[in-house]
């Protein structure tokens, strides 16, 4: 049987990828360090929270994040149009993470990789806000088997994550 490795023992890539998180309204403080520990998991280049109260001192979202609040790059607005301020919308491919009438499978997503990518994931009980759907090049979704049409935002950032990413990758 083989060994269990502790983090000193292993060698991680640790190759940045251009995308940011916007997390629209995430309310609770367990999301949004899970959030934290996914965008340090993919080594993301930062999260952009919109329009959200969660405290980074709160004592869920340190238990949550495992101290990658301390080296993830997170910035807070409190609007859309703060935030759009300083984003490069020219030269970046929006892309928003909803079910939607006419949102794509994240299988059959296109990246383009000329451009930052940005994935907006939106708030626990009702989603994506519209103005950030109508921004965004892409609405995309993960096909699902069950009877639930949802799943928990950091579940779902984390699943878009790596299939974005071994997207770009393949792309090389």
């Amino acid at each position: 049987m083989s060994r269990q490795l502790n983090h000193d023992e292993v060698e991680f890539n640790k190759e940045k990828f251009p995308i940011i998180l916007i997390a629209d309204r995430i309310s609770s403080p367990a999301n949004l360090g899970s959030l934290l520990r996914l965008a340090d998991a993919f080594h993301i280049e930062k999260i952009m929270v919109l329009d959200s109260i969660v405290d980074l001192n709160s004592n869920r979202l340190k238990r949550t994040a495992r101290s990658t609040e301390k080296s993830v790059a997170i910035d807070f607005y409190e609007n859309i149009e703060k935030l759009l301020e300083v984003i490069d919308v020219e030269h970046s491919q929006f892309i928003s993470l909803e079910i939607t009438e006419d949102s794509i499978p994240i299988e059959n997503l296109k990246i383009e990789s000329f451009k930052k990518l940005i994935l907006i994931v939106g708030e626990e009980r009702t989603g994506v806000q519209k103005e950030l759907l109508e921004k965004s090049a892409a609405v995309t979704h993960i096909t699902m088997y069950g009877n639930n049409s949802s799943m928990n935002v950091a579940q779902a950032t984390g699943i878009s994550l790596y299939e974005i990413t071994k997207k770009i990758v393949a792309n090389r």
